[in-house]
């Protein structure tokens, strides 16, 4: 037991003392630190004693489109410690190809009775799906927040990364690395972040580049967001003359250094990758991936936030006998350039016929 207690007071940060209060239910122990308490618990193993086990004050369900690209897991660990900080439950729904669709996630949730759900990268974002069935979910009491997508049709609270203000740090960056043919590879286009990252894009190899509008449009190349979609994105970008591409997300920027390496071209010396969102380990890729840092754990914690003002809201609202309008607000946080080894100076040459200039008659190849 004294080993024990030594191990969980160094990993704590505190006391065997204040280890031994915690875990005899004693007062005069701060909040945080019995928090930090509890978790130096959790993270060597342990079991907490009965006493100490917080009963949920509810479920609350957290509906991802998949679990494949790593930044969907990161948002639900961030999102799930928040709730559980918070005395809520959280109940992790995915989606797989093939398995149950958000609708009927969201379906099987409110049979489950949680206090309220948050959506990843939902319909919400799709601008050909129906905002119909939010307002119905609405019209079930259940509280619920987006992240990733705003729609003006849908009244809830919305949490979102800036993706024009992130398409401005990535095309600058490459502007001041001299690279003067700056391609974006991206998902679909009914996609709500899809359509602000081409706006931001646009805007900014026209401003800082000294694009045509029509130049800029034709080297926007859509595909899926998969490391599959992201090297077929790249090599139609590479055949248009890019010496640098801009990705949607990580998963993309690695297919699109597949593509190059399957060109004989190396990352960064012939073609520099920039990557969308910092998932984890990504810093750990070959090479260690440039990209723009979503910035999760203050996005997971405002949805996290908003989410409860919404169920205080709904509860309140109950106990007078009706529901208080909801919140239809979009939190938008400023992402992060995070510069490493796949971006370097545009390589020599490359005015030269051996790479074909982009013409404004090139056709977008959308």
């Amino acid at each position: 037991m004294t080993a024990r207690l030594a191990d969980i007071a160094a990993q704590a940060g505190v006391s065997e003392a204040t280890v031994s209060r915690v875990l005899n239910g004693k007062p005069g122990v701060a909040a945080t630190t019995r928090q930090s308490v509890l978790a130096a618990l959790d993270v060597l193993g342990y079991e907490r004693p009965v006493r100490l086990r917080q009963r949920s004050a509810g479920l609350v369900g957290l509906i991802t489109p998949e679990l494949d690209n790593p930044i969907f897991p990161a948002f639900a660990q961030v999102i799930g410690q928040a709730l559980t900080r918070e005395g809520y439950t959280p109940v992790l729904a995915t989606q797989t190809p093939g398995g149950a669709t958000e609708d009927e996630l969201t379906e099987l949730l409110v049979d489950r009775g949680v206090a309220g759900i948050i959506f990843i990268s939902g319909l919400h974002a799709d601008t050909s799906a129906d905002a119909q069935r939010y307002e119905q979910l609405r019209g079930q009491g259940v509280p619920f927040v987006l992240i990733n997508g705003f729609s003006p049709k849908i009244r809830a609270p919305f949490v979102s990364p800036d993706d024009r203000a992130a398409m401005r740090l990535a095309v600058t960056h490459l502007a001041a690395l001299g690279h003067e043919r700056v391609g974006l590879a991206l998902g679909p286009q009914r996609f709500v972040p899809v359509q602000r990252k081409i706006e931001g894009f646009l805007q900014s190899v026209e401003e800082l580049l000294g694009y045509s509008a029509a130049r800029a449009e034709a080297l926007v190349q859509h595909s899926l967001f998969s490391l599959e979609g992201g090297q077929a994105a790249a090599s139609a970008l590479i055949d248009r003359g890019c010496t640098a591409v801009v990705c949607a997300s990580d998963m993309m920027a690695l297919g699109a250094i597949r593509a190059a390496r399957q060109r004989g071209l190396d990352v960064p010396r012939d073609i520099s990758v920039i990557g969308f969102d910092d998932s984890p380990l990504i810093a750990f890729t070959d090479p260690p991936l440039t990209t723009i840092r979503q910035p999760v754990p203050a996005m997971g914690q405002a949805a996290v936030r908003a989410l409860l003002e919404e169920i205080g809201g709904t509860l309140s609202g109950a106990a007078q006998g009706g529901a208080p309008e909801p919140l239809h607000n979009e939190f938008v946080f400023l992402p992060e350039l995070v510069v490493r080894g796949s971006t370097a100076a545009a390589p020599g040459g490359q005015t030269s016929s051996s790479r074909r200039s982009v013409s404004e008659e090139e056709p977008t190849g959308e």
